[in-house]
């Protein structure tokens, strides 16, 4: 978990990218994004898999997580288009407190009152975040809060699903259902004459190459994630993804001359203050199931 949440910025960043200086709308960018993921991941299904490959099954419930991934990735392309990434990823980090719930509210998993405490701070961190971020950008800087739910509503599916099909099978499938998805929302989206479904091609070969990239970061690290979500209960994960805002913080600001001003880093700290609180109240509750 903590390796795939150090490199999945980087596809975001990539994202931003082609926003910036290569004009391709998130749209496309998110559509690439699926259709390159399948074209790395679905050649290695076959090898290892034969004919057998995409005989999921739990075909629709995979198809659903593609969905419900391509819509999270396109409100976040929209809004790394449009703010810093580091302000993006610091709203979006309300994803883990809302997991955590739902694996309470859903799958049982016992999260006390000092851990529903600590979901509450540390919305109330995001809250510090939004607000600047609110006054300059306007709705966009919502985009986030609705990105972390699609996202949180994927993961939980990855729980549920549990071990009826592969990781790697889970991944090609749910590129599958998440280029579908965009392909319709780019036809919807650009014939409404939106510019952030504008249809276009790369327009360089630098362009392409990152956009290969992007599908190929995409496919593998949530390999790692769907791994993770099988070894370890969603109340444990959920917080590692705090770690994201290391690598996007140094990349907004090497790519981009992005950096979070004081009353970010502030909230910030709040959410990942509370997220490092729920890990130790995990730990704590184990040891004293391993006593008792």
């Amino acid at each position: 978990m903590s390796g795939a949440m150090f490199i999945l910025p980087i596809m975001d960043a990539i994202a931003k990218y082609m926003a910036t200086f290569e004009s391709m709308s998130p749209g496309q960018v998110t559509f690439y994004r699926f259709f390159f993921q399948i074209a790395c991941t679905l050649p290695i299904l076959f090898v290892v898999f034969g004919r057998k490959a995409l005989s999921a099954k739990r075909p629709w419930m995979n198809l659903l997580r593609g969905v419900l991934h391509g819509a999270a990735s396109l409100l976040f392309f929209v809004a790394v288009k449009y703010m810093p990434l580091a302000d993006v990823f610091a709203i979006y980090f309300v994803e883990p407190f809302m997991l955590t719930a739902m694996s309470a509210l859903f799958l049982g998993e016992k999260v006390g009152w000092r851990r529903w405490m600590a979901i509450v701070v540390g919305f109330g961190g995001a809250m510090i975040v939004i607000q600047p971020s609110y006054e300059i950008f306007g709705l966009k800087a919502l985009l986030p809060v609705a990105c972390a739910f699609l996202f949180s509503l994927y993961l939980f599916l990855n729980r549920a699903i549990g071990e009826a099909d592969s990781p790697l099978t889970m991944q090609t499938m749910a590129g599958i259902g998440g280029t579908i998805f965009m392909a319709a929302a780019l036809l919807v989206g650009s014939s409404a004459g939106n510019g952030d479904f504008a249809i276009s091609l790369p327009s360089s070969g630098l362009g392409l190459a990152l956009l290969v990239a992007l599908g190929s970061i995409s496919g593998y690290a949530h390999m790692l994630v769907v791994r993770a979500f099988r070894l370890a209960p969603l109340s444990l994960l959920a917080p590692f993804q705090y770690f994201e805002i290391i690598s996007a913080t140094v990349l907004g600001y090497a790519l981009f001359n992005d950096f979070p001003n004081f009353s970010k880093w502030i909230g910030i700290l709040i959410i990942v203050t509370s997220g490092l609180f729920i890990i130790w109240r995990e730990r704590l509750q184990a040891q004293s199931l391993k006593s008792s």
